[in-house]
């Protein structure tokens, strides 16, 4: 009897403790709603109503030339849904209602409409006036959804600089990535209160203006022309037909100001279908890739030979023809036709586009001279263009220069360069010796202050007395880029593609060609280069040429460009 009581007694205690601990469950979970409904209410109002909360959604603004000319812009499109569960009318007799608004034959979308699915897809892209026609019908069994999309008017024009956008995702390439706060910025944020099927709630503060109607980012300008970039991509695309060459690309800048014109890459794609492209050919490789920039480099050596006191222009070389540097044995492309030149001038060096010459005049500086003399021509360095995926290109520092590498350098194989870098730094002895940030966006004075970089890289007159030597070479030559009635300051480039792995070079050739005009007032730098092209006697001169005079012709009609030849003063 004393074991069942103390049995029991064990029982009532741990129903006891049970009882305590249910009561006081009991009464932290009153006191935690006593203190949430009733002493924290501000904090559960503000939840609830940022959880009904919307804010107004902001179409992206357009995307215009320097002349307003549309090349991007947003478009509000619907789709439309079907709903088999709340059908009033049998799929035939709901098609032959739809047939005229959607564009698709009764049978088709009797087909489509018997699906058994609880959501059909009928038709995307509906405009706003055909939704508004449809809805009109009183239909129950249909819904539809808003949807933006980004379109680009004018076609592949300017694809490499406009990029692309995808606002499902909300992903972009482009100026359209660069400049998205800008484009999707509005002056004021507008939030509304939505019940839970999505339809507004309209109180005092809520102005129907505001709600009724989409909001739109700002307008954005760019510093393109249109006409140009279009006669830039119409030769480009030619010239990849005509050499079977795997892109081409060129890019045409105003000295004075860095503002570019064109910026063209071929092949171009259609970002109106940009998910049908690789990332590949959506790229834009004339600021992306490094290539060795070859004889057009040596703009850039004798340059940086007169910003070191080491030559003039009435300096005389001695140009041996061939001549060894380190293991390399190098010669002038002409030295089995004519052999060594011996002692010439600069105007001599550039026509001919001597090797040996401009070795020489690189190894009158020291490794330390030279290669700051280049970083002041921006190279090993972004030029800070305004859009994406810039490369810095490929300059070694000087204690990494051998003799075959300072030589080599000389004449455009020591360092990797951009096609945007070549052109900046060309432009900058253009523009009298400042060199200025190349940029595709129009920027206010005030925007120009931060985002624009000038600065100064060499003397005025050692600048002037490039561009005379420049002119001097075409003028003398028999140069087909030569024009009848302007000053042409300009220079051809050949080069070998190095091999995919990084070691050696390939059988392929960069050619180019880059100028500036007229000479005596530059308006104009035009920048053209091919990769690979095919066909016997492939030089920069047979290449790249044809293409800069059929695009420097047609510049000087759509630029209105006064002629500087012949000209009294």
């Amino acid at each position: 009897m004393a074991a069942k009581e103390k049995s029991n007694s064990r029982f009532e205690r741990r129903v006891g403790c049970l009882q305590s601990v249910f009561y006081l469950t009991c009464f932290l979970l009153a006191t935690y709603l006593f203190l949430l409904q009733v002493c924290d209410i501000r904090h559960c109002k503000k939840k609830a109503k940022s959880q009904r909360t919307s804010k107004m959604y902001v179409l992206r603004g357009e995307i215009v030339d320097r002349y307003g000319f549309k090349l991007a812009s947003d478009k509000t499109t619907f789709i439309l849904y079907a709903h088999p569960n709340y059908y009033d009318y049998p799929p035939e007799k709901l098609a032959e209602i739809l047939s005229p608004y959607v564009g698709m034959s009764i049978a088709e979308l009797t087909q489509k409409l018997s699906q058994d699915k609880k959501i059909i897809t009928v038709k995307k892209d509906l405009d706003r006036k055909t939704i508004r026609e449809i809805k009109a019908k009183g239909l129950r069994e249909l819904s539809w959804e808003v949807k933006n999309k980004r379109v680009y008017p004018q076609g592949i024009l300017a694809s490499h600089i406009l990029g692309f956008y995808n606002p499902n995702a909300d992903t972009a390439g482009g100026v359209e990535y660069k400049a998205k706060d800008y484009l999707e910025y509005v002056d004021k944020t507008i939030t509304f209160d939505k019940t839970p099927k999505g339809d507004i709630i309209y109180n005092l503060k809520v102005n129907p203006a505001d709600v009724s109607a989409p909001h739109k980012g700002k307008t954005l300008t760019l510093t393109i022309d249109s006409a140009v970039q279009h006669v830039c991509e119409k030769y480009l695309i030619k010239a990849i037909h005509k050499y079977n060459a795997p892109r081409a690309a060129a890019i045409v800048i105003d000295p004075k100001t860095g503002e570019i014109l064109a910026l063209a890459v071929a092949p171009n794609y259609d970002p109106n279908e940009y998910n049908k492209y690789t990332m590949q050919e959506m790229k834009n490789w004339a600021i992306t890739d490094v290539y060795p920039p070859g004889s057009t480099f040596k703009i850039i050596t004798v340059a940086s030979g007169f910003m070191n006191n080491k030559i003039n222009k009435y300096s005389k070389i001695n140009d041996t023809g061939k001549m060894k540097i380190g293991w390399w044995d190098v010669v002038n492309y002409d030295y089995k036709s004519k052999g060594a030149p011996g002692l010439i001038d600069l105007v001599y060096l550039f026509q001919h586009s001597s090797n040996i010459a401009s070795i020489k005049i690189s190894q009158m500086m020291t490794d330390r001279e030279f290669y700051e003399s280049l970083r002041l021509f921006n190279f090993g360095e972004k030029t800070g263009i305004d859009l994406p995926g810039e490369s810095a290109g490929l300059l070694p520092q000087p204690r990494f220069w051998d003799v075959a590498t300072h030589g080599a350098m000389g004449y455009g194989y020591g360092a990797s360069t951009t096609a945007i870098q070549m052109t900046a730094a060309v432009a900058a002895i253009a523009n009298n010796g400042v060199w200025i940030t190349p940029h595709v966006i129009k920027y206010s004075e005030e925007e120009a202050k931060t985002k624009i970089i000038k600065r100064r890289i060499m003397d005025p007159q050692d600048a002037r007395d490039i561009t005379e030597l420049l002119v001097k070479s075409i003028e003398v030559s028999k140069s087909s880029a030569k024009m009848n009635d302007y000053y042409l300051a300009a220079k051809t480039g050949t080069s070998r593609k190095p091999n995919s792995n990084g070691t050696g070079y390939s059988n392929k050739l960069y050619t180019s060609m880059i100028g500036y005009y007229p000479a005596t007032d530059p308006k104009v730098v035009l920048y053209v280069i091919v990769d690979s092209p095919s066909g016997e006697g492939i030089w920069g001169s047979t290449v790249a040429t044809p293409i800069f005079k059929e695009i420097t012709t047609e510049l000087v009609r759509i630029l209105n460009l006064s002629p500087d030849k012949h000209v009294k003063k």
